[in-house]
């Protein structure tokens, strides 16, 4: 990696901040620890379903997932409920770290891309919520791919998009299994450690870890000297 490498940005929990949802699953019933629980459900569906040749969408796996949480299916109140939630998760904030570490990042001479596998309108939303919209060359979705992330398309996808190979791209998320397939993609891979856990010892180490946003032109700097 001697030149700066192109970065891609994951969205979901890398760039939006989950936490206003506990309030909004507490409104209709369920608890904070139900967050989590959603999630985790909304990716394993995501990921099953692409396994099996689908391409799902985002919006409908979660609505899914949700309705099947929620107390008292189809009783009174459910359907304000579903959107109640859904709404919640259509205006979430970017993380208070995005907007410094994308002007970091740029300042460092990275270009940048997200690659989620919601839709590309939440990335472009998040960014111009923190106000470095335009310092992001495009914002790319499995959408236009058909299977999730970690499928390697997916990170093939965001090299081609980008005019390099996939040795030239970069994937930063907080997710280890995104990391991890970025890496058997053949790019490399930056976890985003906000919270202190341990790695997932089952998969392959990332190649840089930071605990923010800001400190990735630093790590991608020892990145490139390691492997220059």
């Amino acid at each position: 990696m001697p030149q700066p490498a192109v970065v891609v940005l994951d969205v979901n929990e890398t760039l939006s901040d989950l936490s206003p949802l506990e309030g909004a699953f507490s409104d209709v019933g369920l608890s904070a620890a139900d967050v989590p629980r959603w999630f985790t459900a909304v990716l394993r569906d995501g990921f099953a379903l692409s396994t099996a040749g689908a391409a799902p969408r985002f919006g409908a796996v979660a609505e899914g997932v949700l309705r099947t949480l929620l107390p008292a299916p189809e009783g009174p109140g459910h359907e304000e409920a579903v959107h109640h939630v859904l709404d919640a998760v259509a205006a979430l904030p970017p993380h208070p770290d995005v907007a410094e570490g994308v002007r970091a990042l740029r300042a460092a001479g990275h270009r940048l891309l997200t690659l989620s596998n919601g839709p590309a309108s939440t990335a472009e939303r998040l960014l111009a919520e923190a106000g470095v919209g335009e310092l992001v060359e495009a914002t790319l979705s499995v959408e236009d791919v058909g299977p999730w992330k970690p499928a390697p398309a997916t990170y093939r996808y965001a090299a081609e998009r980008a005019g390099v190979p996939p040795s030239e791209l970069v994937l930063v998320a907080v997710h280890p299994w995104d990391t991890d397939g970025a890496q058997r993609a053949g790019a490399s891979g930056a976890w985003v450690d906000r919270a202190g856990r341990r790695w997932p010892a089952h998969l392959r180490a990332p190649d840089a870890r930071v605990t923010g946003l800001p400190e990735l032109p630093e790590a991608l700097a020892a990145l490139r000297g390691h492997r220059g």
